[in-house]
């Protein structure tokens, strides 16, 4: 089984890869499939902007007369003390050229005056599928956390540093630890189970 999967983000790409490298599914980045376009993410729920990736990549994937099953996924820090921000714009919460410190920092400090109990938060992670004959499939992954005081760890990407689960923030977990409790993970089982059924 080949899946393409609709993004340019290579964080996105290795953990997908790394989740599926034992099952027999094959994934390819847009980039390798020979799709160099740019989806501009105008949804305003993760699920409408993984729809939105996915049908413009198997768009041109049928364009050129060929076939194969297209994934998208959408994802975000959704926090329970900003009434579900950064949401789908936490990539671009802090601002468009924002680095994943300055994202951090922005969170940190508008959590400054939230106590512990009150700093809960999900990460959401939204798959759009698109199998060969244009049937579209919607799978969501959601890991519960909180938000802490300080990031810590090097490992991970985006708001990890600061995501805290089973005590570590999310960077502090190996690759192996965090691919087997994250949302991407949770959501990529369901596309999984989806496989095994056809």
């Amino acid at each position: 089984m080949k899946l393409i999967l609709a993004t340019n983000n290579k964080n996105k790409l290795r953990e997908i890869r790394e989740m599926l490298e034992s099952t027999g599914v094959s994934v390819i980045s847009q980039a390798e499939a020979g799709i160099d376009i740019e989806v501009e993410e105008t949804g305003t729920t993760f699920a409408e902007n993984a729809a939105i990736k996915a049908r413009a990549i198997a768009e041109t994937v049928r364009a050129r007369g060929e076939a194969g099953y297209v994934l998208a996924d959408d994802s975000g820090l959704s926090v329970d003390a900003l009434n579900g921000e950064p949401g789908v714009y936490s990539h671009r919460w802090a601002g468009e050229n924002a680095t994943d410190a300055d994202r951090i920092a922005k969170l940190l400090d508008a959590l400054k005056n939230t106590p512990d109990a009150e700093r809960g938060a999900q990460f959401v992670c939204d798959m759009c599928l698109i199998a060969p004959d244009g049937t579209e499939h919607l799978f969501e992954g959601i890991v519960r956390g909180v938000i802490m005081h300080a990031a810590a760890g090097e490992n991970g990407f985006g708001y990890d540093p600061v995501f805290g689960y089973g005590g570590r923030s999310f960077a502090e977990l190996s690759a192996e630890e965090k691919n087997a409790v994250s949302h991407r993970h949770n959501a990529l089982m369901q596309v999984l189970a989806f496989f095994q059924a056809l």
